[in-house]
């Protein structure tokens, strides 16, 4: 009796047929997930906006030569043109200009606040999931605490006690990197709690590996994944809640140019010269969104139960 194969891939011995996949060598959690990643349309958008966005702010003169604070009263609010794209807003500056320049304020403090949280997550996830126990009790009662503060509500109480002193960048950072490190540590400790409960961390306690030993080279690998799609949404987050700071007057002060800063100024003349808002918030909104999207790609890739 002859027994026909419904498919032959990944067989040894025998060659796939025509349009059929080869299996090929074994893939870890990371080259499964970079084999879903590469196949998704969505994925290379947001990693060219995301790029596109890093290079805006790093290096603006290559979208522009224009210097955002040479201003002409002369031309205020003149519509956009094919000297000024974006039109000038009513200090006479030209938008297009301060709209590059804006992406570095902005996404600098998204950058620094999600290192400086990423940081507070790592270290209070590894020692809550690692040791449990009334360490654990303690730090998961404090990141419940932290977590159950509004971050916007608290982020403009903590930046109104810093004054009006013009302290840049720094200000804005340390409160939104404080407050926004509690969803990081949760996933690192659960992820903690998971990890340290398998067999090849077990054999490497028996075998007389120290703690740091154990947290950083076996349980430390198995985190870092979910962890890093946390931070990539937490930082378009973090972008938006600067604007909004810097939009209610209490984040970002001049002369540091900031999206949230000239909306919140060319909200007064909306009707009469839109354009000071509309290309602002336009590449702040793209900004998030492009950001967020690569976050939940990443997530689902690495997430097996949503392939």
């Amino acid at each position: 009796m002859r027994i026909r194969i419904a498919s032959s891939a990944g067989l040894p011995g025998i060659a796939p047929r025509d349009g059929e996949p080869d299996a090929g060598p074994p893939r870890g959690l990371a080259g499964d997930a970079w084999y879903d990643l590469r196949r998704k349309p969505i994925f290379w958008v947001a990693v060219t906006l995301v790029l596109l966005f890093l290079v805006m702010a790093t290096v603006p003169r290559v979208y522009t030569s224009i210097s955002p604070t040479v201003c002409d009263l002369s031309r205020s609010q003149n519509p956009p043109s094919g000297q000024h794209w974006f039109g000038t807003d009513l200090q006479g500056c030209d938008v297009y200009a301060r709209t590059i320049y804006g992406a570095r304020a902005s996404i600098l403090v998204g950058v620094l606040s999600t290192l400086v949280s990423g940081v507070l997550a790592l270290v209070v996830g590894m020692v809550a999931g690692y040791y449990g126990g009334w360490i654990d009790a303690l730090l998961t009662r404090i990141i419940d605490i932290v977590l159950g503060i509004p971050l916007l509500l608290a982020a403009i109480v903590l930046s109104r006690s810093f004054g009006t002193r013009d302290l840049g960048i720094w200000p804005v950072v340390l409160v939104l990197g404080v407050l926004g490190w509690t969803t990081g540590a949760r996933v690192v400790r659960s992820c903690v709690i998971s990890a340290k409960q398998q067999d090849y961390v077990q054999a490497a306690r028996m075998l007389g590996a120290g703690n740091r030993r154990i947290m950083f080279r076996h349980i430390l690998p198995n985190a870092v994944a979910p962890f890093i799609v946390v931070l990539t949404i937490a930082l378009g987050v973090f972008i938006a809640t600067e604007a909004t700071l810097s939009f209610l007057g209490v984040g970002l002060r001049p002369p540091t140019i900031s999206w949230g800063d000239d909306i919140s100024v060319a909200q007064g003349r909306f009707y009469q010269a839109p354009w000071p808002l509309l290309f602002p918030a336009g590449f702040l909104a793209l900004t998030v969104v492009a950001f967020s999207m690569l976050g939940e790609s990443v997530r689902e890739a690495f997430d097996p139960r949503l392939r």
